[in-house]
């Protein structure tokens, strides 16, 4: 219809709307399971609780080094993001080719939504914004040295940072 706005749907593609290159690359995978899945219930409410976002966005602060896409199985290093970071200062510097990166550019929020969570605490759902957050480059498919290092040392931080709830967005 003449002048009416593209219609956009937002949602997981179907492999056959992939590049074949990240087909073949997705039918040869060999994935994984972690068992047991790590859990540690919440003791107490979300109300008193601080919280930090944890993101496979990667994104990184605007003036901060870009996660390196030449790392052969992803880079698995993390970022550190300050809490009063704003939307327009995060910069994707995402290496998957298997999404489009548009929506998420336009509006940060989506893969890494600290507006939100400030909202919730202002309103008193939720206790606390963490001092810091952190954020992942996703598609990490050699997870050897994300699993040994760089996830504990992440988690690492959130424990100094005394956070008692994570909200983790993967992408």
């Amino acid at each position: 219809m003449h002048g009416e706005e593209p219609c956009y749907t937002l949602g997981m593609a179907t492999t056959s709307e992939l590049k074949l290159s990240v087909r073949l690359f997705l039918k040869a995978y060999r994935w994984r399971t972690n068992s047991p899945i790590p859990w540690t219930p919440l003791k107490k409410p979300l109300s008193d609780c601080r919280v930090a976002v944890v993101s496979s966005a990667g994104f990184v602060p605007i003036g901060s080094k870009k996660f390196d896409e030449e790392i052969r199985g992803g880079d698995s290093s993390f970022r550190i993001v300050p809490s009063n970071t704003l939307p327009t200062d995060l910069a994707d510097s995402h290496r998957s080719e298997s999404f489009d990166h548009t929506a998420m550019e336009a509006d940060p929020d989506l893969a890494f939504p600290l507006t939100r969570i400030r909202e919730l605490c202002e309103e008193g759902f939720l206790g606390e914004v963490a001092p810091r957050h952190l954020s992942y480059m996703g598609s990490i498919t050699a997870t050897g040295p994300l699993i040994r290092d760089s996830a504990p040392a992440g988690a690492a931080q959130l424990v100094l940072d005394e956070v008692d709830l994570v909200l983790l967005v993967p992408v």
